[in-house]
């Protein structure tokens, strides 16, 4: 996949520039990039992830892509509680198969929203886990995870082939 692919999948969720959002579990940060160009440079964002070196290679695209982002890099486990201002928004691409227990990680997230707030989610459409992707979340167990974590709306946004794992979906959620 490319920037435009990343940008494409959040597009539905992502329904204005500006704001405030997080990306959680953000890695590398293609989906923080994705953010940065369909929020445009008024907007805030929080990329947060525990890998300190991934953060800072991050940083670097960042500045040369998006040299206006307003861009906060913090270091941190993102299933342990945040100092995060109210968020108008969350990501969470591909970070959440790595985790087993969905519900308190969604519970926790509620509590970083503003009550408009929306949750983006891109995760693989799979029933089976493996070595790479231990913790599936397919779009119809995220359906049901996020009616039990509070969320009042989701819809699917948009697939996408993947030569990984079949097909990767996006979600959003509020």
């Amino acid at each position: 996949m490319n920037h435009d692919d990343h940008v494409n999948l959040l597009r539905g969720g992502v329904p204005e520039s500006g704001g405030v959002w997080a990306d959680l579990g953000s890695g590398a940060g293609a989906f923080t990039l994705a953010l940065a160009d369909l929020l445009g440079p008024s907007a805030e964002i929080y990329s947060v992830d525990k890998d300190r070196a991934a953060l800072a290679g991050q940083e670097r695209v960042m500045r040369a892509r998006f040299p206006s982002a307003a861009v906060h890099y913090l270091a941190a486990d993102f299933t342990n509680p945040l100092d995060l201002p109210l968020l108008d928004g969350v990501v969470m691409a591909n970070s959440l198969h790595f985790h087993r227990d969905h519900d308190c990680v969604f519970k926790l997230i509620r509590t970083y929203l503003k009550p408009s707030g929306r949750l983006v989610v891109v995760e693989y459409n799979i029933d089976r886990g493996n070595l790479a992707v231990p913790h599936p979340l397919p779009f119809r167990a995220w359906q049901n995870l996020a009616r039990r974590a509070g969320f009042g709306n989701t819809q699917l946004l948009s697939t996408r082939p993947s030569r990984f794992l079949r097909e990767i979906y996006s979600a959003v959620s509020w």
